[in-house]
């Protein structure tokens, strides 16, 4: 998640290389045209132009606006995972009575672990990695036989929960107050991996760019009688500023593509592990991640 620091020039420029690439082999061959073909070629009014980037424009508004939807949607699926994950922990420790302390450990350890899990498997990262440090090696085993690494996670704290209740550890109103944390820890996974999942229609795309390109051609002709040296850098900046909105709007509307645009997952996650761990009165409480140069991870 990008933060509220100065973003250095590189980062911005690289998002648009390619495209300012495009654009000035485009400039410059229409440039070259108009030059050589100046008496033949029919003149071309500002107003057209004009309208196209007000087309382009309303397109690019529409598109940030869904983007940003998917991206404030996913982040309050996390909002929701830190409050349930903390709460989660708080009910085991007030249903349980005295000596389940180390069964509480068990499963609240187990829900940092699958806070991890479920931000590295939405990334495209290895869901099992760093999980040692929170879970036993059986666990990782029996975890490792399922595609949905989270998910065996969650069956995991069932198991558990149901035990306590079948030992009668557990009264029928505190399990069945736990199995709705448990469920909504699920729906929130189940949301975010619908993102993940649900594309952007990639025409979109392309027919945003085509018509920046279209944009960029009339443009040039309608400033056929300015100097190039002028022109070029012109049709440069006013194009770059529409694929930097477009390139913008894109990583939103894909928050979990490991970018630094992306939602905060491990930054949370880490915060869920540092309440937990203080909750349990741990000895060891691990500081919160430091941010990069401009971004949280």
């Amino acid at each position: 998640m990008l933060l509220n620091k100065r973003i250095p020039v590189y980062f911005i420029l690289n998002k648009v290389k390619y495209d300012l690439v495009y654009v000035l082999i485009v400039s410059i061959s229409v440039l070259l045209l108009t030059e050589n073909y100046k008496s033949i070629l029919p003149e071309m009014p500002l107003t057209i132009p004009a309208f196209i980037g007000t087309a382009i424009s309303i397109l690019l508004s529409f598109k940030l606006n869904q983007s940003y939807d998917r991206w404030w949607e996913a982040r309050k699926v996390w909002g929701a995972i830190v409050n349930d994950s903390r709460s989660f922990v708080i009910q085991l420790q007030s249903f349980l009575p005295k000596g389940n302390e180390e069964i509480i450990r068990k499963i609240a350890f187990r829900q940092i672990a699958w806070c991890y899990s479920l931000g590295q498997s939405l990334r495209g990262l290895n869901p099992i990695d760093n999980l040692d440090q929170f879970i036993s090696q059986e666990e990782i085993q029996e975890i490792q036989k399922h595609n949905n690494k989270p998910l065996a996670l969650l069956q995991l704290h069932s198991k558990n929960i149901k035990d306590l209740k079948e030992n009668h550890h557990l009264e029928i109103l505190a399990q069945l107050q736990l199995d709705n944390s448990l469920v909504r820890l699920c729906d929130s996974q189940g949301k975010s991996e619908r993102i993940k999942t649900t594309v952007f229609p990639v025409t979109y795309r392309l027919f945003l760019h085509g018509i920046i390109y279209l944009f960029v051609v009339t443009l040039s002709i309608s400033l056929k009688n300015v100097a190039g040296f002028f022109e070029i850098p012109l049709l440069l900046l006013i194009s770059a500023a529409f694929f930097l909105l477009e390139k913008s709007a894109t990583h939103m509307h894909d928050p979990f593509e490991n970018r630094p645009t992306d939602t905060a997952m491990s930054t949370i996650a880490r915060t869920i592990e540092i309440n937990i761990k203080q909750l349990l009165r741990e000895p060891e409480i691990p500081i919160p991640l430091p941010p990069e140069q401009f971004y949280q991870l």
